[in-house]
C-alpha cells in the first residue's frame, strides 16, 4: 500500500489541476469563442487523434452490416480503472455533447469528450483482430507513460 501512496497522491494532484484548468476554461470563455477555437484547429494538428485504415474499415463493416449501427460515430472515453490507472472504453453512439472533439477520417467519425481528449491528445486508434478478441484499441498514444499487455489501460505522464 505504501507504494501505491506516491502515485495516488500524483493522480489527485493531476486530476485536481484538470478539474481547475476545466473550471477557468468554462468560466471564462464564452461558449461561441470555444466553438470558434474548435473549428479554427487543423486536422494536421499533432494534438489531432487519428484512425488507422483498419479502424476506418471496421467502423465502414460495422454500418454495412447492421442496420442500427449506421450513422454512429465511434466514442473513445478514458475512465479511472484498469491494472495500470486508467482504461480506454470504445462505443457507438450517436449523441453529441457539447464538450465533445469531433474527428474523421473517410466519412467515418470518432468522438472524444474534452475530460477524456487531455489523455489522448496525438493517440492513434486501431482495430486489432487476435485469436482470442478483436477489438478497437489505443495503438499509441504520447501521454501514456506504460501500460497493460492487452492495451486497455495506461498509466499517464
Amino acid at each position: 500500500m505504501a507504494s501505491l501512496r506516491p502515485l495516488l497522491r500524483r493522480l489527485a494532484a493531476m486530476a485536481g489541476g484538470r478539474v481547475r484548468a476545466n473550471h477557468r476554461l468554462l468560466s471564462s470563455a464564452s461558449p461561441a469563442a470555444v466553438s470558434a477555437e474548435r473549428a479554427s484547429r487543423s486536422p494536421a494538428e499533432p494534438e489531432t487523434v487519428r484512425m488507422t485504415e483498419g479502424c476506418v474499415r471496421r467502423l465502414k463493416e460495422l454500418h454495412a452490416e447492421e442496420p442500427s449501427a449506421d450513422g454512429k460515430m465511434l466514442r473513445l472515453s478514458v475512465e479511472a480503472g484498469g491494472c495500470s490507472g486508467f482504461q480506454y472504453s470504445f462505443s457507438l453512439d450517436d449523441k453529441k455533447n457539447s464538450d465533445d472533439r469531433f474527428f474523421e477520417t473517410d466519412g467515418v467519425r470518432l468522438v472524444v469528450d474534452d475530460i477524456s481528449y487531455d489523455f489522448v491528445k496525438g493517440a492513434t486508434v486501431d482495430y486489432e483482430e487476435e485469436l482470442i478478441r478483436s477489438a478497437f484499441v489505443v495503438s499509441t498514444n504520447p501521454s501514456a507513460v506504460g501500460g497493460c499487455s492487452c492495451k486497455s489501460s495506461f498509466m499517464v505522464k
